[in-house]
């Protein structure tokens, strides 16, 4: 089980995000800083559509290498669950709301999953991930959504992610 912001990854996801990160703060960050500069030195900087543009990318480049600062500092890694049935992070999950109604998400971080792949995910601190963390395929589970009304999900499969 997870502490309240501690983000479960695996350790392939942990090494992506960890070249990720040095790639932004190394060659891609000098690659902005030359843009800009070269950008800077056509003149006035308040009709220059590259200079700013550059400066655009700048801040949302290192809005990204905050966020995986934080991902990075908050991760828990960890091996693949095993295939036991039992609900945990790295497990996708199929749960039924009733009437057939049902919905296959990864209980997990979004940086876990591979390219490509739109499986819905659910954080192990969110609502229905911590109702449902350590409950086993069969279980009926009843917990209180953000919306404040109660729901009951059945787990219908939990199965190891598999990328």
């Amino acid at each position: 089980m997870t502490d309240q912001g501690t983000i479960w990854l695996t350790q392939e996801a942990y090494d992506k995000l960890q070249a990720e990160l040095e790639d932004l703060k190394g060659p891609k960050r000098q690659e902005i800083i030359e843009r800009i500069s070269a950008a800077r030195d056509e003149g006035d900087l308040k009709e220059n559509g590259g200079y700013h543009a550059a400066k655009d990318e700048q801040g949302k480049q290192e809005a990204r290498i905050r966020q995986l600062e934080d991902i990075l500092r908050k991760a828990e890694v960890g091996e693949t669950p095993p295939n036991d049935g039992v609900v945990e992070p790295g497990m996708v999950v199929t749960v039924d709301f009733g009437g057939g109604d049902t919905e296959k998400f990864l209980l997990g971080a979004r940086e876990n999953l591979t390219e490509g792949d739109d499986l819905d995910v659910y954080s192990p601190q969110s609502a229905m991930g911590a109702a449902i963390n350590g409950k086993s395929k069969g279980d009926e589970v009843t917990y209180t959504a953000p919306s404040g009304k109660d729901l009951t999900v059945t787990i219908v499969d939990a199965e190891p992610y598999q990328p």
